[in-house]
C-alpha cells in the first residue's frame, strides 16, 4: 500500500511540474512603415516580462537602427531579419510588418528557423519549404509542451493497451482534431477558449477513469468512437495555439497542414516513448500498482484543471 501511495504522489508531482510548460509562449513585434524606407517598431505587451529582455532583433544590412526607428533607404527593408534568443523564454517571435501601401505580413521565427527574408515590400516570397518547416516544428513543440493533450493520449494508451485497436483509436483522434483544427483556423468554427479548455480537462478525467476498471463500457467497446468525439474538442485547443501564432496569407494551407503534421509527429513520438517504457516496465513485478497510481495521478491533476477552468468560464 505504501508503494502504491508513493507512486501516486510521485505521479501527481511530475504531472503538476510538467503542467507549467503547457502554453506556448509567443512574443509579438510590430513594424510599421511610416514613410518610404522609414519604419518604427516595438514589442507588444506580453504576460511575461518585457520581450526586449530576452529577444534582440537583427535587422537587414540595408537598415540602420536608432532606438525604435529603422532607416532602410529607398529600397525599403530588404534582406535577412533574425531574432536572437528565440526558443528560450519564448517559443516563437511573430513579426508583423505593416507596409506603407496598407498591406501587411506576419513572419514566424522559431529556434529551428530563426531568420526570414524580407523583400522590401509586402510581396511575401518565402519559399513553401521555409513555411512548412517552421510550422512543423511549432506543431511538434505544441504537442510536446501541451501537457493536457499528452495526458489524454497517455490515458488512451492505458485504456486500449498496445493492441490492434490502438491504431484505430489514435487514427480516430487524429482525424477528429485535424477536422476542428482546420475549421477553426480557417474561421468557419469559433468557440470561446475557457469552455474548450475545461472540456479537454474533463476528457482526461473520463478516459483515465474508464482505464481504471475492467467493465465493458462504451469506452472499452468502442475506444475509437470516444477518441473521435473528444478529439473534436482537442482540435479546438490546437486551433487556439495556432491562432496565437498566426498564419501566413500566401501559404495559409501549407502552414495549417504542416502544423497539423507536426502535432501528429509529436503524438507519435509520445506513443513510441510510452511503448518503450512499457516494454521495460512489463518486467517489473509492481507494474500493476504503478499503472493504478499513474492513472489516479492523471485523474487528480485533470480534475484540478477541470474545476479551475470551469470557474474561469464564469470569471
Amino acid at each position: 500500500m505504501r508503494a502504491w501511495l508513493r507512486g501516486f504522489l510521485l505521479s501527481c508531482l511530475l504531472i503538476a511540474t510538467a503542467a507549467s510548460a503547457h502554453e506556448m509562449s509567443m512574443a509579438e513585434m510590430q513594424v510599421r512603415e511610416m514613410a518610404p524606407g522609414e519604419f518604427i517598431w516595438q514589442w507588444t505587451a506580453t504576460e511575461k516580462r518585457a520581450a526586449s529582455d530576452d529577444l534582440t532583433p537583427v535587422w537587414p544590412e540595408t537598415c540602420t537602427a536608432e532606438m525604435n526607428l529603422l532607416h532602410c533607404g529607398k529600397g525599403g527593408m530588404q534582406g535577412t531579419l533574425s531574432v536572437n534568443g528565440v526558443g528560450k523564454t519564448y517559443s516563437a517571435a511573430l513579426v508583423k510588418v505593416y507596409w506603407l501601401d496598407g498591406q501587411s505580413r506576419v513572419y514566424t521565427l522559431t529556434a529551428s528557423q530563426p531568420t526570414v527574408h524580407l523583400y522590401g515590400a509586402a510581396d511575401d516570397r518565402r519559399g513553401m519549404g521555409e513555411v512548412a518547416w517552421a510550422y512543423t516544428m511549432l506543431g511538434i513543440e505544441h504537442i510536446l509542451t501541451g501537457v493536457d493533450h499528452l495526458l489524454f493520449v497517455i490515458s488512451l494508451l492505458f485504456l486500449v493497451g498496445f493492441k490492434r485497436d490502438l491504431l484505430w483509436t489514435i487514427t480516430a483522434f487524429t482525424a477528429a482534431h485535424s477536422l476542428t483544427l482546420a475549421l477553426s483556423a480557417l474561421g468557419w468554427l469559433a468557440l470561446r477558449s475557457p469552455p474548450v479548455e475545461a472540456s479537454i480537462a474533463l476528457s482526461i478525467v473520463l478516459v483515465a477513469g474508464e482505464a481504471l476498471h475492467e467493465k465493458q463500457t462504451l469506452a472499452r467497446r468502442w475506444p475509437a468512437v470516444v477518441a473521435f468525439l473528444f478529439g473534436l474538442v482537442h482540435g479546438l485547443g490546437f486551433a487556439g495555439a495556432l491562432k496565437e501564432i498566426g498564419l501566413p496569407e500566401n501559404h495559409m494551407l501549407v502552414a495549417l497542414l504542416t502544423f497539423n503534421v507536426g502535432v501528429e509527429l509529436g503524438q507519435l513520438m509520445t506513443v513510441a516513448a510510452a511503448w518503450a517504457l512499457w516494454r521495460v516496465a512489463s518486467r517489473w513485478s509492481h507494474v500493476a500498482q504503478a499503472r493504478t497510481a499513474t492513472l489516479y495521478g492523471i485523474g487528480a491533476v485533470a480534475s484540478f484543471w477541470a474545476w479551475s477552468r470551469v470557474l474561469a468560464i464564469f470569471a
